[in-house]
């Protein structure tokens, strides 16, 4: 079911059909970007077991880190909504943004001025070459859908949040959302 096509700031929603994949299976997906070259985007409501502390010791809070996606899961990403105090961000879309200066950020979250509702820390990204995901909407592997929160986003998206947008989906889909995750085990 292509719905609309995917662009910076969309959301993939995974459909019901992707089960025993731990990285995508109920998975919906911020993309950040999408060109002809590719397209990137982080798992949203998937925690990794971490808090940022755990990771980079600099940081003074325990803030939860997601699992991004199975490319670079050695690699710390962000999102977040702070342009103002972390320098060389990547815009999104709605006042949501990507990457930027390191330092500036440590800096920012320990003096308390960026709060944890400003920023998703990902562990990985998940990522399609030129025409892949155009190949998975075709198969039916995912939704796409707009980003109604815009910058709420990061507040808004919980480990839920699939079921959530399975439910706002209607059809057939709201049966899906209080599916075992392995049908098979129903």
């Amino acid at each position: 079911m292509i719905s609309i096509k995917p662009e910076k700031g969309h959301l993939l929603v995974a459909e019901p059909s992707i089960f025993g994949d731990s990285s995508f299976s109920r998975s919906v997906i911020l993309i950040a970007e999408h060109s002809e070259d590719g397209t990137v985007g982080f798992v949203l409501n998937k925690t990794a077991g971490f808090s940022i502390r755990d990771l980079v010791a600099e940081f003074k809070q325990d803030w939860p880190v997601y699992n991004g996606g199975p490319v670079e899961t050695d690699q710390l990403y962000f999102v977040h909504r702070r342009p103002d105090l972390i320098p060389d961000t990547l815009l999104i879309s709605h006042d949501l943004y990507w990457g930027g200066d390191f330092n500036a950020l440590v800096e920012h979250v320990n003096n308390g001025a960026i709060a944890s509702d400003d920023i998703r820390f990902f562990l990985g990204y998940s990522g399609w070459d030129m025409n892949q995901l155009d190949e998975e909407l075709k198969r039916n592997s995912w939704i796409v859908s707009e980003n109604n929160f815009q910058s709420e986003l990061l507040t808004k998206v919980n480990e839920e949040f699939w079921r959530t947008k399975m439910l706002e989906l209607g059809g057939t889909y709201p049966l899906w959302a209080n599916a075992p995750e392995n049908p098979n085990l129903n």
